[in-house]
């Protein structure tokens, strides 16, 4: 069998990655986000810039005798729109690696681009907030929810954090919703090993699964729990993002809906400049850089943010 020839810059579509390499970016984007990996997956346009009705409830049936009036579906069924909401990240490669290297990128880009579009699109969707901090894409997000329970409240003798995750189930359940998950920060994952029973026994078993790279990591109080740093908003080597004591969301994730586009678009050049983060101007053809810009587009909505409740600690510094 022939080997494969290596992939040139030249090969490259100056518009849209070739499907071999979106496909699995897309992919990996949903494995990392926490948000991704409980909300349920629904089309959005191929275009991505059209809106789609989401409906977020279950339509009522019933019976009906024979020849008899059809039952009209209730008219509590939410119905959401979705639209595509573009996300991009602009990266700087040196022109001796795009020349010598470009199989090797494009396998770079298809590691990383997937955690820059996770994190990005679990801030969005929790905070509400771009990742500097600004107001987000979305018009729903997770953190709008009225419930909150602080951690730490229970005391060991009545169950420590096991009972406040509880009394967190407890108020959705209570308000007729389903609990199906929890997104939670990486944070809590070591209060949860650490907390014991009165005997000194460990209430939490870790059932991650090691090595898979992806958000969904086991189970908490009997639900799955997806772990991401977006959920505190406290993310690593990202200048400007604080801590803002957020643990947990749980609740309902058949009211989260998300959806993604069906290509990323890369646009490269060597004559365009940028600003770094620092406020330092950039020229890539003095430098002998290539800019590469890549862009996809992704949406999201919630049927109602009361099925969801917050959990929360001291933010860390504090």
């Amino acid at each position: 069998m022939a080997a494969t020839p290596p992939i040139k810059l030249s090969d490259v579509d100056p518009t849209f990655l070739p499907p071999t390499l979106t496909g699995p970016i897309f992919e990996k984007s949903v494995e990392q986000s926490a948000v991704m990996s409980l909300a349920r997956r629904v089309p959005l346009s191929m275009s991505a810039n059209t809106a789609v009705p989401v409906p977020l409830d279950v339509p009522t049936a019933d019976w009906v005798s024979e020849g008899g009036r059809k039952p009209l579906s209730s008219g509590g069924v939410a119905v959401k729109e979705m639209t595509g909401k573009k996300i991009a990240v602009l990266i700087p490669v040196s022109m001796e690696v795009v020349r010598s290297n470009a199989a090797g990128l494009w396998t770079q880009l298809q590691q990383d681009l997937p955690t820059a579009f996770a994190r990005a699109f679990d801030m969005a969707t929790i905070h509400g907030k771009n990742m500097k901090g600004g107001s987000g894409p979305f018009q729903d997000y997770l953190a709008a929810t009225s419930k909150s329970v602080s951690l730490g409240t229970s005391t060991q003798a009545n169950g420590g954090i096991w009972t406040d995750l509880v009394n967190g189930m407890e108020e959705i359940i209570d308000d007729d919703w389903d609990y199906t998950g929890t997104v939670a920060d990486h944070r809590l994952k070591p209060k949860l090993l650490k907390a014991t029973d009165t005997t000194g026994q460990p209430i939490f078993i870790d059932t991650t699964q090691p090595g898979t790279g992806a958000a969904l990591a086991g189970t908490l109080v009997g639900e799955p729990v997806a772990y991401s740093r977006s959920v505190s908003g406290k993310l690593r080597r990202q200048s400007g993002s604080v801590d803002t004591g957020l643990r947990g969301i749980g609740g309902d994730w058949s009211q989260a809906a998300y959806g993604v586009g069906m290509d990323i678009t890369v646009k490269i050049s060597q004559e365009s400049g940028y600003v770094d983060e620092d406020g330092g101007v950039h020229f890539a053809f003095q430098e002998n850089l290539y800019l590469l810009l890549a862009e996809a587009y992704y949406g999201f909505v919630l049927g109602d943010e009361e099925a969801f409740v917050k959990f929360t600690g001291t933010p860390s510094g504090s």
